[in-house]
């Protein structure tokens, strides 16, 4: 039976309906639904499920499968991303959004080389101590890349045990201490289980508990939902920020400049710059912004001309 709906006190952890149940639905449909990513793949390496971690974060399946393949053809092991060039690492970030998390990885790979020989560890602090690595990607690379315990919680994760545990359509804002006791609840105590529930519930909330459309026909665990048995209450937090649009956002303008270094073969005149957006005002914000962020540098032209040849030109940093 349904876990009772009834809200649990405040930082408290909610009952799990049967756990053992859950766990073993989920995983069983695991096994026959999961996507066969590369990641995932038997000859998979540590370094691999790291940077999949990286680039996933924001960013869909569908476009970082390609992306993740070339750049592992490309770097392979951390040391060879660390001796690459910042430029040439944005050009292969292309268009995947939020560069700086190429710059980002590359710095990790260079803390990878030199604090741990080349190898990324296992130790959850000292995977933490990387640049750019999270709680939830440390928990992450330990799950998927070593096959140790941790309690996984991506925004899939959190939807699922908001639905299952709580009742709730979706889950806090922010994680509580509640849903992690809840969590840590469900992670089966040895390794390979704990590691293979991670996979399996994450791949549960992506593809079958949604948060616009969810499957419940097809969820394996429905008759052990707390949400479905409490006939599938509406969210009852505050109203959520919606995706920004993209058009005429500086994320667009910033994506502009971005694609026209990417493509320039010599640092780009300042009129070339200026051609990518017609409101001087916000183009010269997201300059500034690319600028201050490490991602664009500004070259100065020392011989006089008139046109191009004056003034400063931008290239990707080298």
């Amino acid at each position: 039976m349904p876990a009772d709906p009834t809200p649990t006190a405040p930082g408290a952890a909610p009952a799990v309906p049967d756990a053992a149940a859950v766990r073993g639905a989920v995983v069983a449909w695991f096994d026959v639904h999961a996507r066969d990513l590369p990641w995932r793949a038997p000859d998979r390496t540590a370094w691999g499920v790291l940077v999949s971690e990286v680039m996933l974060q924001q960013t869909p399946v569908v476009r970082v499968e390609p992306a993740w393949r070339a750049w592992m053809s490309r770097w392979p092991r951390p040391a060879d991303l660390a001796a690459a060039s910042p430029a040439d690492v944005l050009r292969a970030w292309d268009r995947l959004g939020y560069p700086r998390r190429a710059l980002r990885l590359q710095e990790c790979a260079r803390a990878v080389v030199e604090r741990h020989g080349g190898e990324v560890p296992s130790d959850e602090a000292e995977l933490l101590a990387l640049p750019g690595i999270g709680s939830y990607t440390a928990a992450a690379v330990r799950a998927f890349a070593f096959g140790r315990r941790s309690v996984v919680l991506d925004t899939n994760v959190r939807r699922v045990l908001a639905r299952v545990v709580e009742g709730a359509a979706l889950p806090a804002p922010t994680p509580t201490v509640g849903e992690r006791a809840a969590a840590e609840a469900l992670v089966p105590p040895d390794d390979a289980g704990a590691a293979r529930w991670a996979a399996a519930s994450m791949e549960l909330g992506a593809l079958v508990c949604t948060a616009r459309a969810p499957r419940c026909p097809a969820c394996p665990v429905r008759d052990l939902c707390a949400w479905r048995a409490a006939g599938s209450p509406a969210d009852v937090h505050a109203p959520r920020r919606r995706t920004q649009a993209w058009a005429g956002t500086d994320r667009q303008v910033r994506g502009r400049i971005m694609a026209l270094l990417r493509e320039a073969l010599e640092p780009a005149p300042a009129s070339a710059v200026a051609a990518v957006w017609p409101d001087d005002a916000q183009r010269e914000r997201c300059l500034a912004g690319l600028l201050a962020d490490g991602l664009v540098e500004r070259v100065a032209v020392e011989r006089a001309g008139d046109g191009d040849d004056a003034g400063p030109r931008y290239r990707l940093p080298v």
